[in-house]
């Protein structure tokens, strides 16, 4: 598959069906984002798996969306480093993970899996879960597995309300 139709094909799954992800499947998809750029290429990360039922139906519970718990694995996206501010005033982290996680996402859709962002979650209990150090930030939950629905259309902007040349244009 090329890169640009793994991104049309790319969507926000919420059914998954129980079939377990085989391990080189989910060795590709971390490998995705093992290969991710990130600042200073410090690489100031970790990816907790996930494949214990009672583990993900608790981190369902922690991000309030039942269907977290479905996916047959989640993948914790954890900043090591969540101090390091960028240049430009941005924190790395979320655009390290940011990279990483999309990464992660675009793989999975070559392999046949199906992904979900979820960036709503209670931090504290993730942390507590997975027995995540205190100095780091969980930035990203990301079930993973194989899809039980079908893609319907993605819902987008138009090119022009999203894109300007030279300047900033309203």
């Amino acid at each position: 598959m090329e890169v640009f139709e793994a991104i049309k094909n790319r969507r926000s799954v919420r059914k998954y069906r129980p079939d377990p992800v085989p391990e080189d499947k989910l060795k590709k998809v971390l490998e995705a984002a093992r290969l991710a750029p990130s600042a200073h290429n410090e690489q100031e990360w970790k990816f907790v798996v996930v494949q214990d039922e009672k583990k993900r139906k608790e981190l369902s519970e922690a991000a309030g969306q039942s269907f977290v718990a479905e996916a047959p694995v989640v993948i914790a996206a954890v900043s090591l480093n969540p101090e390091h501010i960028m240049g430009c005033g941005v924190p790395a982290f979320a655009v390290d993970l940011a990279i990483a996680v999309d990464h992660m996402t675009l793989q999975a859709v070559e392999e046949g899996l199906g992904t979900c962002w979820i960036g709503a979650f209670n931090q504290d209990r993730v942390k507590k879960i997975l027995h995540i150090p205190e100095e780091c930030k969980v930035v990203a939950l990301l079930p993973l597995g194989f899809p039980a629905d079908k893609a319907g259309p993605k819902s987008r902007k138009s090119f022009e309300e999203i894109v300007s040349f030279e300047e900033f244009e309203n």
